[in-house]
């Protein structure tokens, strides 16, 4: 090995190591002051924690439902179709994730608030408005969040050679048959993905969530939420957010082990 490639291995040794410490620290920050605050174990059972983490898991997995179900097809038609305006579509499905959360809030409000162009006549008819309830929180997250789903569906149904559907058609499946059967299995990996970015980012939805639904306690206050709240006061300041914090991180690395686990066993079939 020359002295130039030694130089450049080091250089990147280095580089790495630098950036797993300034991704590793704050984490273990957390832990540390975990452990030396003595209210934080007592937090972790407090009323509204177990509310907040209850409402983020419901309405996230909830969320995610939701984006399989609508989001599968979009994606499948991104992959397929070929049209005028499919470009724009996918740009379209993209802007959510570009935006800051905050910009998503107030459009969800602008269209479907109480002056909004879709829940004013709404609330006009009916008495129904969507804002600052639950189904506000679940229409926040899934504005955020799906976007992710469909983007990772997309690549997977991409990476599906047409020729195995074709195939499919020429011995008589039809298309619903040969989606399900042929297609899915082979793009479950990304579809995993998706379903997990999707979830991640539902749960750690703050921006839309607190403009659209606001931060009703056992109602609106999910997580991240409950975080802002700490800081305010309501859980007893610092001691409170880092218990949130703590708990938020023990279930995104219960999550990414599952992922793994499941993707695992997935490639080796």
């Amino acid at each position: 090995m020359s002295r130039l490639d030694r130089a450049a291995t080091a250089t990147v040794i280095f580089l790495g190591l630098c950036f797993g410490v300034f991704f590793i620290v704050p984490f273990l920050g957390l832990i540390n002051r975990a452990l030396e605050e003595p209210s934080t174990w007592e937090l972790l059972n407090a009323e509204q924690v177990r509310q907040a983490l209850w409402l983020s898991l419901w309405t996230s997995t909830f969320t995610v439902a939701l984006a399989l179900l609508f989001g599968t097809p979009i994606a499948y038609m991104l992959a397929r179709a070929k049209f005028r305006g499919i470009a724009f579509i996918d740009a379209l499905v993209d802007l959510p994730i570009v935006l800051p959360p905050t910009v998503a809030g107030v459009a969800l409000l602008t269209a479907f608030g109480r002056r909004g162009l879709i829940g004013e006549p709404i609330e006009e008819w009916t008495g129904f408005t969507f804002g600052f309830r639950t189904l506000a929180v679940i229409m926040a997250q899934l504005l955020v969040s799906a976007p992710f789903y469909i983007r990772s569906a997309k690549s997977g149904f991409d990476a599906v050679d047409i020729q195995a559907e074709r195939v499919a058609y020429t011995l008589g499946a039809s298309r619903v048959r040969t989606f399900f059967r042929i297609t899915v299995p082979l793009a479950w990996p990304a579809l995993l993905a998706g379903i997990v970015l999707c979830w991640a980012r539902a749960m750690g939805e703050l921006g839309a969530t607190l403009i659209f639904a606001g931060n009703r306690e056992g109602v609106t206050q999910t997580m991240p939420l409950a975080v802002i709240s700490a800081f305010e006061g309501s859980l007893l300041g610092l001691a409170g957010a880092i218990a949130l914090s703590l708990i938020l991180l023990v279930v995104a690395l219960v999550v990414l082990f599952a992922f793994r686990l499941v993707a695992g066993r997935a490639a080796i079939r």
